[in-house]
């Protein structure tokens, strides 16, 4: 029997009339893909985010981390800053910890609109990219070179 993906959600509360509708995504096709769910955790806002990652993917009940948010874009460059600094950290905490985890972050630039619009597209490639991660991930665990080129999908 083939291991179960187990994930870790973070998702953002700040702009949650966007942030929510993308978990719901995110949880229905995490299950449509036969992934399991272990925690869902709510952090304040984006900047939070990499924290959260963090404290998930040291946990071994943990296989990846789906990071869900959306900086929408106010009268200063704020959502630049916020959104750049986060996904920096987000990427340089799965390379640390050698689990995949995915930046379902929309923004910066984004009005509510434009953000509302891309919550499903956001939420399931973030899924799907946790899930294939961690898939490939352990195909090369497991394989071996012997002089052939070993290909990993």
């Amino acid at each position: 029997m083939v291991e179960p993906v187990r994930l870790g959600i973070v998702v953002a509360e700040f702009n949650y009339d966007v942030t929510y509708l993308m978990l719901q995504k995110a949880l229905n096709h995490a299950k449509f893909l036969g992934a399991e769910v272990t925690y869902v955790f709510k952090v304040p806002g984006t900047f939070e985010v990499p924290l959260a990652v963090r404290k998930l993917l040291k946990m071994p009940e943990v296989d990846g981390v789906v990071a869900l948010g959306a900086v929408i874009q106010g009268e200063t460059k704020h959502d630049e800053l916020v959104a750049q600094q986060s996904a920096r950290k987000i990427l340089d905490l799965g390379v640390e910890f050698g689990k995949p985890v995915a930046l379902g972050i929309i923004g910066p630039g984004a009005s509510r609109m434009q953000a509302l619009e891309r919550v499903e597209d956001y939420a399931r490639r973030a899924v799907e990219a946790v899930v294939k991660m961690v898939k490939r991930l352990r195909l090369l665990e497991k394989s071996s070179y012997d002089g052939q080129t070993v290909v990993i999908e």
